[in-house]
């Protein structure tokens, strides 16, 4: 099985004891590439956390980017940061951003307007975007349809959790839709329903590691390698082979992100 895990927070302390092995079990698994993600854990501290990863793997890529968690602590100089780690040229988007109304670590105003800023941030990058969004779908939706659209740049929606009308919203502005391990929880049905809807060029698998383990591995840490089991739950829904869908979600990500021509 050949695979994309586009979505995971190497540097996070619960990989601390076992980083390696860990990414050896995600090669042995079929994991091709994967992209590491430069918010999720201080990231206004290590705004460059996902970056040497990438440097030092030549599968990994990398984001950087604000989380909504910690928009009350973005400043001017975070911004001016960001800028520069987006020049590195293993750098393919700007996220996770977005809003997050299930925790509001931040207030909502301040959430909206550090994603507003990201957005015009990574327009000027030319590089798409990855978006968090947790409750928030209405305001999400509206500042991209606002801030994003024209930009022709699109991006993924990152584990994602709405039905087919908000993705819809999406593939219309050019996104790709990414599903985590969250889709083979029981009560997902949801999930399920929208993964069968949505057009198989626009899918993508997830682990979100260490975040969000599949069903069977509920409790424990999640990890790379068990993205194998995503591709399996939307080949269920899709009566697909897990290999098919593993192959298909791959090749949407090395076609979004250009990588045969890097």
């Amino acid at each position: 099985m050949r695979i994309i895990d586009s979505h995971a927070h190497l540097e996070m302390g619960q990989f601390d004891e076992d980083r390696s092995a860990m990414l050896e079990r995600a090669r042995a698994a079929g994991v091709e590439a994967l992209m590491a993600i430069g918010s999720g854990s201080s990231p206004t501290e290590r705004l460059d956390a996902a970056i040497p990863f990438a440097e030092e793997h030549d599968w990994i890529y990398a984001t950087v980017g604000i989380h909504p968690h910690d928009a009350s602590a973005a400043t001017e100089e975070h911004f001016a940061r960001l800028v520069e780690l987006a020049r590195h040229p293993k750098v393919l988007a700007w996220g996770e951003m977005g809003l997050d109304y299930y925790y509001d670590h931040s207030p909502r105003d301040v959430q909206q307007r550090v994603f507003r800023r990201q957005l015009v941030l990574a327009r000027a990058a030319k590089q798409p975007v990855v978006i968090h969004c947790r409750d928030a779908w209405d305001d999400c939706l509206r500042i991209l349809e606002e801030d994003w659209r024209a930009s022709g740049l699109g991006g993924i929606f990152h584990c994602f959790t709405a039905n087919v009308p908000e993705a819809r919203r999406g593939l219309d502005m050019g996104f790709l839709v990414s599903f985590a391990g969250n889709v083979t929880y029981p009560k997902m049905q949801h999930l399920r329903d929208a993964a069968r809807e949505i057009p198989l060029e626009s899918l993508l698998t997830e682990t979100d590691s260490p975040f969000l383990p599949p069903q069977g591995r509920r409790g424990k840490r999640n990890e790379p390698a068990f993205v194998v089991e995503v591709a399996q739950a939307l080949g269920n829904v899709r009566n697909l082979a897990p290999e098919d869908v593993a192959s298909a979600t791959a090749d949407n990500f090395r076609r979004f992100f250009r990588l045969d021509d890097r």
